[in-house]
């Protein structure tokens, strides 16, 4: 028997209606599928953003460090470490160096910069501990503290790990670097040495890792 237009057009309808319905299925499992990838993409991407800050310490910017898990042969001179443990603000401590390299010390460490009235030594070896870098001097000249400002300038990671101070328990004319455990002590400014000295032990060295 022949079918009808009408039947023929209804069944149309219903195929038509059913294609509909399997396309706006698919579409509906594809969109959940993009969604349920950009929600762990962004979960990702923000875990890894809370790794990288606790990892990178207490100071901004960059937290680039050295390349020197222990003291390195021709990079200073190590000295013995003594124990880290805090003092009461005011307190003087005996360290086995000048400048020293580790030992007692107060609790407050000083910010990174460059500090030409002098910082305690209290104060300094908690910096240390936290494995900034020490930049001690007693340079008579202006012009000698001019070119050490200069080359610290040229030295990235001086921003964010060290600590520069006038120190006169070294003799006139020297410039003396501290890492935990580790002392480079020469005449006048050598830029090469000290960012030597910064590539090998800034941030890598010390029983605490944090920016100043």
């Amino acid at each position: 028997m022949p079918i009808s237009r009408r039947r023929r057009g209804r069944a149309a309808t219903r195929a038509a209606r059913s294609g509909n319905q399997i396309t706006t299925t698919r579409r509906k499992k594809t969109n959940k599928f993009y969604l349920a990838a950009s929600l762990l993409i962004a979960v990702l991407v923000i875990a890894s953003f809370a790794f990288a800050s606790f990892t990178g310490g207490g100071g901004g910017g960059t937290a680039d460090s050295g390349n020197a898990q222990q003291y390195v042969e021709g990079v200073g001179t190590q000295v013995s470490i003594l124990a880290p443990s805090h003092i009461s603000e005011g307190i003087e401590a005996t360290y086995n160096s000048s400048p020293p390299t580790s030992g007692e010390h107060w609790a407050t460490p000083a910010n990174c910069g460059f500090y030409d009235g002098g910082l305690p030594d209290e104060r300094v070896v908690h910096n240390l501990e936290h494995g900034n870098i020490v930049v001690n001097y007693n340079l008579p000249l202006e012009s000698d503290i001019g070119a050490l400002r200069d080359a610290l300038g040229n030295i990235g990671m001086s921003r964010i790990w060290g600590v520069t101070r006038a120190y006169e328990g070294i003799p006139t004319g020297q410039i003396s670097l501290t890492a935990w455990g580790v002392l480079d002590t020469f005449l006048g400014v050598d830029e090469a040495r000290i960012a030597r000295f910064f590539e090998t032990y800034a941030g890598s060295l010390g029983p605490e890792r944090f920016t100043c």
